[in-house]
């Protein structure tokens, strides 16, 4: 994607190219061609914040590989982790949150 592109510019990347709803509060992470930087665009259900993270030094070393895939979910540990230039492939995340059943918290009183 072109990096210089704004809010309105990836809003409209979410909705043509992806196929996607940029008002899902999904947040979408663009990368540059030189991975040095990558942009996320999502809305909050009051406007869209728009963040970039440009490295100081170094490339973000993992990406999806798949160059005829557009769109790869996350996780957002695998977020978290992209940020920090880690690789979320190689992360041993503890298992996702899931809620109690009600009828086991009246037992327990």
């Amino acid at each position: 994607m072109d990096f210089r592109k704004g809010v309105d510019g990836l809003q409209k990347l979410c909705k043509q190219q992806i196929k996607q709803d940029p008002f899902s509060g999904a947040i979408f992470i663009f990368r540059n061609k030189r991975r040095y930087a990558i942009k996320m665009l999502w809305y909050d259900g009051q406007g869209f914040l728009l963040c970039l993270k440009r490295l100081s030094r170094g490339r973000f070393s993992w990406w999806p590989t798949n160059n005829a895939q557009q769109l790869y979910t996350a996780l957002a540990q695998e977020a978290q982790v992209l940020l920090y230039n880690g690789d979320p492939s190689k992360s041993n995340f503890q298992s996702l949150w899931k809620p109690i059943n009600q009828a086991t918290l009246d037992d327990d009183s």
